[in-house]
Order: C-alpha cells, then structure tokens, then sequence
C-alpha cells in the first residue's frame, strides 16, 4: 500500500464524468481517493453517502473526491445517480489504479480494497 509521503502515480481511468487524469490535479488540489469494492452494497453506499454528505469538508481545503472500484459505468452511473453522488466514481475493471496504489484485492467474500488515499498538494 502507499505511504505517506510516496508520490502519486499519475493513472487515468474512466469515470461517470468522463476521463479523469490524476496529472491534472497533482500539485494544485488534494485528491481523496475511496477504493471500495461495489456499488449498492450496504456499507459501499453508507460510505460513498457519507463522503457526499461531507462536501463542505472537502470544499473548504478545495479536494478533488474520486471513488474507485472494479465496476463498470453503466452500474456507476446507476448507483451515483441513485444516490446522488456529485463526484466520479472511476471504473477499474483491470485492476491497474488499484494496483498503482498497492491496494488489495477482494478475496472470496471478504475485501482488503476498501481504503482511502489522500494525496496533498505536495
């Protein structure tokens, strides 16, 4: 997994807001990547609603909010548009942000990619 004070790999993926390049954000927002492993499942929306509901939060130092997981865009959109989200969420379908990031991934029933990466300015 990351590190604190790794740099950013600079991935571009597919989003339910079009193509996101991290290169255009790094070193001028903060980034707060949620890694989690599906749309519509109880805890996912919980977190992913939680995240809208702190837009204020995230306003206030000017971060970029991404979610990210193995899902397409077809469901993404279903689920964002369902619950409001206002942020994209990136399809990952290959695994390779995930990856990019070192964060795990699901296994069976149980995840180890459900993380959040912040990544300053710097």
């Amino acid at each position: 997994m990351a590190k604190p004070g790794d740099l950013a790999p600079a991935i571009e993926a597919e989003s339910t807001q079009g193509t996101i390049r991290l290169s255009d954000y790094l070193g001028q927002r903060p980034i707060v990547l949620i890694f989690y492993p599906r749309d519509f499942t109880p805890v996912c929306t919980a977190q992913l609603c939680a995240a809208r509901d702190s837009k204020a939060q995230y306003a206030q130092v000017d971060a970029v909010v991404l979610g990210v997981n193995p899902g397409g865009l077809e469901k993404h959109s279903e689920f964002s548009e369902k619950y409001n989200l206002d942020f994209p969420l990136l399809s990952d379908p290959d695994g390779n942000v995930r990856k990019a990031f070192g964060i795990g991934k699901l296994l069976g029933l149980f995840s180890v990619q459900r993380a959040v990466v912040v990544i300053g300015k710097d």
